[in-house]
């Protein structure tokens, strides 16, 4: 079990009460806020209440406790330079910011015995070029005195706040980010190193255990999104792993105070909630779209025992996703398209038609039970002249191939799915390409969460991809774009101008299949476009729920 004093300044308070830390150092949420540093009195009553928690922790039968002492938080701001200005005994030498988290350890050890396992999360380095941010050499004396104060292990962190998508990875960080972190902390002490950071794929686990940079694997993100991952390890299945994304969904909802939940598993923190209960009699319906709605859709059903049929009317599962998982820095998301696919043609209920799509003659002849809309969305084409050239191209069309770039590119929409389609260009095509965005800032529109967009703008600012905003395209010519910025017309030349202008939805056959009294229900991205995390929860909540009055 884990345990730890608190967040200090990273506590997502509000901008009137100040959190507490180490010194009057910013508050991670409002930096014009400075936070309230505790008394030599109150960190004793924390190092007191750290080691009663360890105690309880104890008593309800955990088999050791791990010291929360990593990546920014509390125990770290007093461990840092960067956040300890402190001139008493807990601030200035090393030895003093150690103060803090060593005094706990010796509570620990006080109220639970030696003999009770203690575990350290900590960061040898922070990956950061702020001012008094940790280096390895620190880090590799701090791993000494955490030895030397008879810690049974070490849980290796990295990065903070600062650079939030080293501590928590996202979908843009490669695998094994944190073990050669692991590795230089594992050659200077004799106890146990454990690892994490995108470790999820086994084979890349086992390397990393065979090649002795660590002793442990630690799975989090990948546990919330495959709470059996170690059983289908054990049994050899790894095609039947569910491979976590990256999109930080289940640390966003805690930000905001809501319960953690993930995009891609429906039942995170609900398995008992929602279970899915077989159907008595034979059932058939028909999903619409075999994007990440219709296919989650379609194994849930099949798994309650209903004979499904996909209607795909491209030629491949996978919808907007593989658009979304095409870049080179997204392959999390090309692997979840091909966990959902292999999933559903292994199914024996269910039947998988590409290239076919709906119409209102063929539903009718084939009397389904119930039709399930996950038709998905298409790129917006805004109203601008010159928009029917041939140089105009959609960003759902670059990435997946069906369309190349010429050398030089004009993207109009700063967006998301715009500045990966920028990012794709440059970094996997060796092309230019120019983001034009009407609003003040890219990624200004959508919602991305913070870690992910702070990785996001730094692979922009490294990729040199220049982005005009406050900028309204007025033409598209045969090899140029013109725009008005500041009151200002002026051109661009280019030989591609792609579209990233948002989505609408495809939902023209509810209305007809309403309109003739077929029961049908609409999910997804043709509802609106929206995020993955609500299209796979509809698909799941919509198959869970059907024929409920058969229950």
């Amino acid at each position: 079990m884990q345990i730890g004093p608190g967040n200090g300044r990273n506590s997502p308070a509000d901008p009137l009460n100040p959190p507490h830390s180490a010194s009057a150092c910013p508050s991670f949420w409002f930096e014009d806020m400075l936070c309230k540093p505790f008394t030599v009195e109150e960190i004793h009553e924390l190092v007191a209440a750290v080691g009663y928690s360890a105690s309880l922790a104890k008593i309800a039968g955990a088999d050791a406790v791990e010291l929360h002492a990593y990546g920014g938080y509390l125990c770290d701001q007093f461990q840092s330079e960067m956040w300890n200005f402190r001139t008493d005994e807990y601030g200035g030498s090393l030895e003093n910011r150690m103060r803090f988290t060593l005094e706990i350890i010796a509570e620990i050890k006080k109220t639970c015995g030696k003999d009770f396992p203690l575990i350290v999360k900590y960061t040898p380095d922070h990956c950061s070029t702020s001012q008094g941010s940790r280096k390895l050499p620190e880090g590799i004396e701090m791993a000494k005195m955490f030895e030397k104060a008879g810690v049974d292990a070490l849980h290796i962190d990295k990065g903070c706040y600062d650079v939030w998508y080293e501590v928590i990875p996202n979908v843009y960080i490669d695998d094994a980010n944190q073990i050669e972190l692991s590795k230089a902390i594992k050659e200077v002490v004799n106890i146990p190193i454990m690892s994490h950071g995108k470790l999820g794929d086994p084979n890349v686990a086992e390397s990393v255990l065979q090649a002795g940079k660590t002793d442990f694997i630690g799975l989090g993100h990948t546990s919330i999104c495959e709470p059996h991952w170690v059983n289908k390890v054990k049994s050899g299945r790894f095609y039947d792993l569910r491979p976590c994304i990256g999109c930080n969904e289940c640390v966003a909802n805690i930000s905001v105070g809501k319960d953690s939940s993930c995009s891609i598993n429906p039942l995170n923190g609900v398995e008992k909630e929602y279970p899915l209960i077989p159907v008595k009699d034979k059932k058939r319906i028909l999903v619409i779209g075999g994007g990440p709605a219709g296919m989650q859709t379609a194994i849930t059903a099949a798994e309650r025992g209903i004979e499904v049929e996909i209607w795909e009317k491209e030629s491949q599962l996978g919808g907007l996703l593989l658009a979304a998982g095409a870049p080179s820095f997204k392959k999390d998301v090309k692997k979840y398209v091909n966990y959902l696919t292999n999933k559903v043609f292994r199914s024996s209920n269910i039947k998988v038609m590409l290239n076919k799509t709906a119409n209102i003659n063929e539903i009718i002849k084939n009397r389904f039970d119930f039709v399930i809309i996950a038709a998905g969305s298409s790129p917006v084409v805004p109203p601008i002249q010159g928009i029917d050239r041939p140089i105009v191209k959609t960003s759902t069309d670059i990435l997946t191939g069906k369309e190349k770039p010429g050398n030089k590119s004009v993207i109009i929409g700063g967006g998301l799915v715009g500045c990966e389609t920028a990012l794709s260009i440059i970094k996997d095509q060796g092309k230019e390409a120019v983001i034009v965005e009407m609003m003040d800032d890219i990624l200004s529109v959508g919602d991305v969460f913070l870690n992910n967009e702070m990785k996001l703008r730094q692979m922009i600012s490294d990729s040199k991809l220049k982005t005009i905003c406050s900028a309204k395209v007025t033409a598209i010519g045969d090899n140029f774009i013109t725009f008005i910025i500041d009151d200002k017309e002026e051109k661009i030349d280019c030989d591609t101008v792609i579209l990233a202008c948002g989505y609408l939805p495809n939902n023209e056959i509810e209305k007809e299949l309403e309109a003739i009294g077929i029961d049908c229900k609409n999910i997804g991205d043709s509802v609106k476009a929206r995020k993955i995390y609500p299209a796979v929860h509809e698909g799941f909540h919509a198959a869970r729920l059907l024929f409920e009055d058969e229950f």
